[in-house]
């Protein structure tokens, strides 16, 4: 007897590609660790919150609070399989989005957030180098009197 199949199409676009990199680096991990919603908060955390909304932000270039829920049912089992967790459009809803936003919005917090993620992101190298070469590339510069009128052009 054939079972029946159930097929889900959804654009996947960058989605996959934009939560990864926000994994990599650690970002929802350092916004659980330094931001803290009020005790009533349910479903996902404030860091998978703010990474899926800041993927919607770039692959659609559009930053409208009330357009990400709706971004997000299109989008469920892409989103529920790359954060790993089980995925519910309303948790990106605009009210939530907006005391993330708030949550977010403490300058001491974000102080320490960022010190944190810079220290993830960035590398320093003691180099010792024993000669410095400059290429010093010339470029057209063109000046503009105030009345509009162009000076000629000089190299420098």
């Amino acid at each position: 007897m054939a079972e029946n199949l159930t097929v889900t199409a959804e654009r996947v676009d960058d989605i996959p590609v934009l939560l990864a990199q926000a994994e990599r680096m650690g970002l929802s991990e350092l916004i659980d660790k330094h931001f803290v919603p009020h005790g009533n908060w349910q479903g996902t955390s404030v860091g998978t919150t703010a990474c899926v909304w800041l993927a919607h932000i770039l692959s659609e270039g559009d930053h409208r609070l009330n357009q990400v829920e709706n971004w997000v049912a299109h989008r469920l089992e892409t989103l529920s399989i790359t954060t790993g967790q089980s995925v519910r459009s309303l948790e990106w809803s605009d009210d939530r989005l907006g005391i993330v936003l708030n949550v977010l919005s403490d300058d001491e917090r974000w102080s320490q957030f960022e010190a944190d993620l810079s220290q993830r992101l960035m590398r320093v190298y003691s180099l010792q180098p024993g000669l410095v070469r400059l290429d010093s590339t010339t470029a057209s510069v063109s000046y503009v009197q105030p009345d509009g009128k162009s000076l000629p052009k000089s190299e420098s």
